[in-house]
């Protein structure tokens, strides 16, 4: 069944965030997603929206991860922002790695490492571009590193595991 979607007053939009943001707290991603995605439809390029639907969409990597995944990197390439881009992406890596890890499927220590892997290096191009003391992307790659230093299950996939060299 399609329903004929209201659309969002523009007046609306700072109140329509603020309740988005609360639904997250509230746990309730799937709402403060709708809400981002009303927000967007009246005002597509509104940064905050943007950012609220992808951490939105965070949330609910554990539900559908591959979905909410690609949802979320659509989000991430509409993000203005240099310093804001390469930050988010790192957030929706990260988050990503942390629920491969929850799901503790078979592979999931190297995929999740991975992740991590291109999380933290999404927090180093953020890192470069920072405005002054802002140490955010330094706070995450931090987290992502002692995690992965914390977890055994944390490690790189056969292949990509550096071997030392046997001498004879």
């Amino acid at each position: 069944m399609t329903f004929e979607l209201k659309t969002l007053s523009t007046d609306a939009v700072p109140g329509a965030l603020e309740k988005a943001q609360l639904y997250r707290l509230l746990n309730e991603p799937a709402e403060a997603e709708s809400i981002c995605r009303d927000v967007l439809e009246v005002d597509p390029e509104n940064q905050d929206a943007l950012v609220t639907l992808l951490l939105a969409l965070t949330d609910q990597f554990d539900l559908d991860h591959a979905s909410a995944f690609g949802e979320a990197r659509k989000a991430i390439e509409r993000i203005d922002n240099p310093y804001s881009h390469a930050y988010y992406a790192g957030i929706v890596h990260e988050r990503r790695a942390k629920a491969e890890r929850r799901h503790h499927l078979p592979g999931g220590g190297p995929r999740a490492y991975a992740w991590l892997r291109e999380a933290m290096a999404r927090y180093e191009e953020a890192e470069s571009m920072r405005p002054p003391g802002n140490d955010d992307a330094l706070l995450r790659w931090n987290a992502c590193a002692r995690l992965i230093m914390r977890d055994r299950q944390l490690v790189p996939a056969t292949e990509e595991r550096e071997e030392p060299l046997l001498l004879e």
